[in-house]
């Protein structure tokens, strides 16, 4: 008689937003267009509030749409060189070379500062993470823009908790998509059965690992879809303190 084999849990996957940090931003808020639009014209270059509106949103379904991917993502820093490139004046050309040359950067980083309005760990994140990390590797596999995802995780206090970390910016997909999945797994050189996925959203998170055979712990916290979406979780939280636990019951199921 065969006897019961029980995968061993080596390595935690995280989402980011949603999952670890709790973040809330508005990219509708008029006063980022102004915040941007009074910025550029000390680069020498005019354009009204509304019209920034027009062009950040244009550029980004553009992006997606012209995409040959399954699940785009866009590129916030290509679309502010867009903006800078098609609107640059004399005056801009003239600015020294390292500001023109980061002045994209500069305007995605702006951005996000002036559409943040939180950004903070859901409590116990630091003391679940400090206890976890004793015994399994921990990575961040997350949709978002990496020029935000990891200044943000340094500001929460996370940014040493996570090797590696891959953001979908720098792949140019997202979640669901398997690859995301699949490139972590040969990051961590581990095999679906020894990690285990915990996120917020029921699509992107739990769909997407459940479709490489990954088990997955569902963080039902104030963000993220929370429909079915064809795939069930292997277990549910309602707080992060709760994490342990889940990991524990996982590890003794085969």
């Amino acid at each position: 008689m065969s006897e019961e084999v029980v995968s061993v849990i080596r390595g935690l996957i995280f989402d980011i937003n949603g999952t670890v940090i709790d973040i809330l931003t508005n990219e509708g808020e008029e006063n980022i267009y102004r915040v941007l639009s009074n910025f550029l014209d000390y680069q020498g270059i005019a354009l009204s509030p509304d019209e920034l509106r027009r062009l950040y949103f244009e550029i980004n379904k553009r992006q997606r749409r012209e995409s040959a991917e399954e699940y785009p993502e866009f590129d916030v820093k290509a679309l502010f060189a867009e903006i800078v490139d098609r609107h640059a004046t004399a005056f801009t050309h003239a600015l020294p070379k390292p500001k023109r040359k980061v002045l994209p950067e500069v305007l995605a980083e702006l951005f996000r500062a002036a559409s943040r309005f939180r950004l903070e760990p859901y409590p116990d994140v630091r003391r679940v993470l400090d206890e976890l990390r004793e015994d399994y590797r921990l990575a961040a596999l997350s949709d978002g823009q990496s020029l935000w995802a990891l200044p943000e995780l340094r500001s929460a206090g996370l940014a040493g908790y996570f090797d590696p970390v891959l953001i979908s910016s720098d792949l140019g997909y997202r979640k669901p998509d398997k690859r995301m999945f699949e490139l972590m797994l040969v990051k961590m050189d581990l095999a679906p059965s020894e990690v285990l996925f915990v996120g917020n959203d029921m699509y992107r998170d739990v769909f997407g690992a459940n479709r490489l055979g990954i088990r997955t712990v569902f963080f039902k916290s104030n963000q993220g879809d929370h429909r079915k979406s064809g795939a069930e979780p292997d277990y549910i939280i309602y707080n992060f303190s709760e994490l342990p636990e889940a990991v524990r019951f996982l590890s003794n199921r085969a």
